[in-house]
This record gives C-alpha cells, structure tokens and sequence, in this order.
C-alpha cells in the first residue's frame, strides 16, 4: 500500500500573501534542490518528495504493508513538509521578505481548485481490473461517510471535499477526467504479477483514525474480493451520479439507484460492507496488517455508523474528521451566531488543515485531547528517517544513505537501482514485499569499492 498527498502551500505577512505559489515553492524546495539538483527526490524514508504540476507539493509514502505502519509514513510527510517550511521562513527572512509559509493537508483552494490524495493498493494481475474496480465502487462512493474531510462549499457543510472534484468513475485518465479509479497499468512492480489499484477519490486527513479508517476498510473490502468471500452486492445504475448527493447528506439516507431496479441508502451499503468485513476476519490469513489491528478498523467502523444512524455524533466526534471538523465549526457558529457563509467559518476550515503542529487547528485540538490518537509522535518521528522494513523499501533507504555517504552518482525509482560509476549496474527490485536482495548488497558493495 502507498498514500500520494498533494499540499496547499501559500506564504502570508500580516494576513496578505507575500509570493506566488509558484515561487513559494521554490523557497521550500531550495535545501532540496541545492543537495540533490532537482525537486524529485527519494528521501531517505525512501518515500518519495517531489513538487507536482501547479505548485503543489506532493509527499508519496514508500511501499508499506501494514496500516500503522502507512500512517506512521504518511504523518512523516507532514513533518518534513513543515521542516523545509521552517527553513523557508528563515530564508524568506534573511532576504528581508519575511512572511509565514502555511502547508494545507487538504483538498480545495479558495479558488476551487482540487489537488489529491492518492491511495495505492496491490492486487493481483489475473484481476480485470475494470470489473474488479466496478465491484468496489459501492464502497468508495459511500465511504466518505465514514472518513471524509468535511468542507464547507456553497454555504452549506458537505462531508467530503473531493466528491464534488471526480466526474467519471473508472477511467485511465487523472486530471482530465478525474475518475474514483484510475486504471492506467502501471504497477511499479513485476508486472505478470501484479496490477496497481489507484484510489483518487478520497480526502486527505488530519485524523489518525480516520486515515485508519480510510484505509482499512478499503483494504478490507480489496481482500474480500480478491478472496472470492461472500459479500453483499449492490450493482448500481449510475456511480458518479450520487457521489455529491452523498457529500451533502450526513445522515447516510441518500438513495441510490440499482441496476435490478431496487434502491439502497449509502447507509445500507456501508452497513452490510461492515458486516461483511467482520466475518472475513474469522477466515483472513493474519498476513501484512494484524487481524487484531483490523479488528480496530472494524468496530470503530461499525460506531461510526451507528453514530451516523442515530445522529448521536458524540461517541466518534473525536475520530472522523468530518465530524470534528463540524462540531467545532458548529461552536463557532453559533457563538458568532451566523450562516454557513461567513468567513470566519470559512478561515477555520482552512486553519485545520495546517499541518504545523503548534499551530494548525487539528492539532491544537489533538493536543487538548480532542483528536484521539492511533498512532504515537515517537512512532511518526521514528518514520522520517526509517523506511519500513518489511518491504523493498529498506532496500531502497539503505542504497540511498551508502550513495549518500560515498558520495557516489546515483539514480533511484519505485523499481530500480543505478549506480552510475565507474561502469552503469542496475539493480531492479520487481518484488514489493521483498526486504532482502543479495544483489543490492553486491551494488552496494561496488560503490565502496569504486568510492574516491
């Protein structure tokens, strides 16, 4: 599994912006750039850091097989973002232009425009993928109940920021179209084996339990198909139609339109994909993710949807962004006693997406208990300079940090080693889930041997 997350990036002095995006960014990637002359690098988390069309920086989580272990990658981003912030501040200060630089884990810009937050998961190659991705849609349109963002658009609050940005869903295409599934073959791995399923559809999160969620349950769901397990169908006429409807309704009632003619709520869909999900868990092979870390997943899951049922939010307010996001603007609300519309309202929203964490609303609110925790701070810090070390991803850091000690001329992707002297050697890693190569310690040791 892997998580790509675009970031808003603006740089404010006494609340007016001081530079473009485009050369805010530039500020930002400067300690990048001047170390490694260029803006598209593998960190040594062996993650991937880059800067994306439209001047948005974009943090790619390295390959990960267990959840915890994704989030703990995917909150590294967040600090390294924020630390190469902290050096562009002093920068922007040194050159007497001063200002502070914000980083947004969000999805909407005050103009409208939308930028991601990818999810990538392995699945087999003998899936087709088209049908298989069509079986999932069920899910992914309805889930934004259980782990949306929450926005306020249009002077009304909608629970997901990206349902209102997809138009299509299932398309080889990304920004043209924007689909819920992007089903462009490109699998960074043995191709004969294995396809890549590309989630584009859902909101970033500030929330661990929340991204948990996201997560877990997609991969729930991923594992049900891919095992053949009995799960409930429900075949729909036309996906892409209900995904907003779904945003505007947090009472989960929206109808959908299935092909048999029947109708089911988003509610129904999510409820029965949950119960499916608590009988695979007696037959799940405890592989990857902990089955009892799953468990988790699923019954924060299930009072999730309870609380949704009910309207009784208050059991889970502290755990689904969207959730917390509307109890705290509702407090606001009616203390400034105005309509969706004000822009007060409207600055909170943004201010919790802020990823500095004595400074972003979230995190204020997590540091006064008010955000519940699935991971720990030891943990994340641990992941900004670790990769994970059940998947080819140690690999990967440990050729990365010998090139940086020789100095040595390198180049890196998702599959591939190159060491480029004396002579170019290539070592290719088409197996994800591997952690140990003797090849790559042969690389290795050719570079210590060729060092000046």
């Amino acid at each position: 599994m892997g998580v790509e997350t675009e970031f808003g990036i603006t740089a404010v002095r006494d609340g007016s912006p001081v530079l473009s995006p485009e050369e805010v960014a530039r500020y930002l990637f400067r300690p990048v750039v001047a170390k490694h002359r260029s803006s598209n690098i593998f960190t040594p988390n062996a993650s991937r850091l880059y800067l994306d069309v439209g001047a948005h920086p974009e943090y790619a989580t390295a390959e990960c097989d267990s959840l915890t272990q994704l989030l703990n990658s995917d909150k590294a981003g967040e600090l390294i973002f924020d630390r190469l912030a902290v050096q562009a501040e002093a920068a922007l200060e040194r050159e007497r232009i001063g200002g502070e630089i914000y980083l947004f884990k969000n999805n909407v810009d005050s103009r409208g425009n939308s930028y991601g937050a990818h999810e990538n998961y392995l699945v087999g190659r003998a899936l087709a993928l088209k049908p298989f991705s069509l079986l999932l849609m069920p899910h992914l349109i309805t889930r934004q109940l259980i782990c949306g963002a929450g926005i306020i658009k249009n002077g009304r609050f909608l629970i997901s920021q990206r349902a209102d940005q997809v138009w299509e869903s299932v398309s080889s295409a990304t920004t043209r179209t924007r689909p819920i599934v992007n089903t462009r073959d490109e699998p960074h791995a043995d191709s004969h084996r294995f396809r890549r399923m590309h989630v584009i559809v859902g909101d970033s999160n500030m929330s661990e339990p929340t991204f948990a969620l996201k997560i877990g349950s997609t991969l729930l769901v991923l594992e049900m198909l891919e095992a053949g397990f009995d799960m409930p169908t429900f075949e729909l006429d036309n996906p892409i139609e209900y995904i907003r409807d779904i945003a505007a309704d947090p009472t989960g009632r929206t109808e959908l339109r299935l092909k048999d003619g029947t109708t089911a709520t988003a509610l129904d869909i999510q409820r029965e994909t949950c119960a499916a999900a608590r009988r695979w868990l007696s037959h799940r092979p405890d592989e990857g993710t902990p089955t009892a870390e799953l468990m988790g997943v699923v019954t924060l899951w299930e009072r999730v949807l309870y609380a949704i049922e009910t309207q009784d939010f208050s059991g889970v307010d502290r755990e689904v962004d969207w959730m917390i996001k509307l109890r705290l603007l509702t407090q606001f609300k009616e203390r400034l006693g105005c309509e969706w519309s004000h822009p007060k309202l409207a600055q909170i929203d943004l201010a919790y997406h802020d990823i500095r964490r004595t400074r972003g609303l979230f995190y204020l609110l997590q540091s006064k208990g008010l955000a519940t925790r699935w991971t720990t701070d030891e943990a994340i810090e641990a992941a900004v300079s670790t990769p994970p070390q059940t998947t080819r991803a140690t690999l990967r850091a440990r050729f990365l940090a010998a090139a940086d000690e020789l100095g040595a001329q390198v180049n890196v992707d998702w599959v591939h080693l190159k060491a480029n002297r004396p002579e170019p050697r290539t070592v290719a890693l088409p197996d994800p889930f591997s952690a140990s190569n003797e090849a790559v310690d042969d690389l290795i040791s050719y570079m210590i041997s060729h060092s000046d």
